[in-house]
């Protein structure tokens, strides 16, 4: 669901920036309030699985599209909704930055779209209430689908809203909403599957890792080992499985290929290709592949090499900006009679 530069103006744009960092501002306040440095790794290592898994795109039965993994849900069943925000900034920062994926200029756009519904809807809304009373498996199958469904039809819908009230292309907006809902709803669908089978895995090995969890029991494996098996499938996901993804166009190409006969979309002059200038430079791996060629082997190498550059993004960022580090000193008064 990554937007381009095309379906958006420069106001458009920039109101959606400055939406999607006062969004990450307060994250940032209230993260750091918290005093859990597991965090630290966990935020690491899930904001690499997120961009691997992000890479694999799964064949919609009979449409001729694709979809992938957003990813919000998962990582705020994790983190909470204000570190998941925060790594799906992570995550979406690297793959346009150094990937190409995804326009610059509307970069403010997917942060909103694909990471402040599923952070922060799928996590208050969803995920908080249904475990309120304690977390079942069962709880956190129905979450995981309802919350990724619904996230999903928000950050679609919010596509829509965004190219028609830029009004730059030709995709009418009823037709392009009743074509981009239904393809998303079967996206979400997948991805609540995919969502529920990691979060069921955590469950199991360290229950407590799960953003509000009451339980005190010990799971079957410790938190280094729970880490080191998401970290190994991160590497396998971006380096081995991607090498399968389905060349289907996703849902938001396959959405405007059906109205418009084309996936491509271009736009030129002032803002357009200054910010396009600037993504050119930076992205060393564009559509993860190296630069004119079509190995196998670009695709392996971006799936590694971004997975470990978001790892590195989101644990130099925890200390960078003192992330879980609550300077309030607790002071034990022992009362003597």
């Amino acid at each position: 669901m990554h937007m381009a530069d095309a379906l958006i103006v420069p106001a458009v744009a920039g109101t959606m920036y400055v939406a999607s960092t006062l969004a990450a501002g307060k994250s940032v306040k209230e993260v750091r309030l918290e005093n859990d440095t597991k965090k630290i790794p966990l935020m690491g290592v899930m904001g690499a699985f997120v961009f691997a898994t992000q890479m694999i795109n799964f064949t919609i039965p009979g449409t001729g599209s694709s979809g992938h993994l957003c990813g919000g849900m998962m990582l705020s069943a994790l983190l909470g909704p204000y570190a998941g925000f925060l790594t799906m900034i992570g995550v979406l920062l690297v793959q346009c930055l150094f990937f190409a994926d995804g326009g610059l200029l509307a970069l403010g756009c997917n942060i909103w779209n694909m990471a402040f519904y599923g952070c922060f809807v799928g996590a208050l809304l969803i995920w908080r209430p249904m475990m309120k009373k304690g977390i079942t498996k069962g709880k956190i199958v129905a979450a995981s689908m309802l919350g990724c469904i619904l996230t999903l039809q928000l950050g679609a819908f919010s596509v829509c809203l965004e190219t028609f009230i830029s009004g730059v292309t030709e995709l009418p907006f009823a037709v392009f909403v009743a074509t981009m809902q239904p393809i998303h709803l079967a996206i979400g669908a997948v991805e609540g599957l995919i969502t529920s089978a990691v979060l069921v895995f955590v469950h199991e090995a360290r229950p407590e890792l799960l953003w509000g969890t009451t339980q005190s029991e010990e799971g079957k494996l410790s938190f280094g080992k729970t880490i080191g098996v998401l970290a190994v499938l991160a590497a396998l996901i971006g380096g081995i499985l991607s090498l399968f993804a389905s060349s289907f166009p996703d849902g938001l190409e396959w959405s405007i290929a059906r109205i418009t006969g084309d996936t491509e979309l271009e736009a030129a002059g002032g803002a357009y290709d200054v910010f396009a200038s600037i993504q050119e430079k930076t992205s060393f791996l564009p559509d993860y592949a190296f630069s004119g060629s079509d190995s196998a082997a670009g695709t392996t190498v971006s799936g590694i090499a971004g997975a470990l550059i978001v790892l590195g993004v989101c644990v130099l960022a925890s200390y960078a900006f003192r992330f879980f580090k609550n300077n309030k000193k607790t002071v034990t008064v022992n009362e003597q009679d």
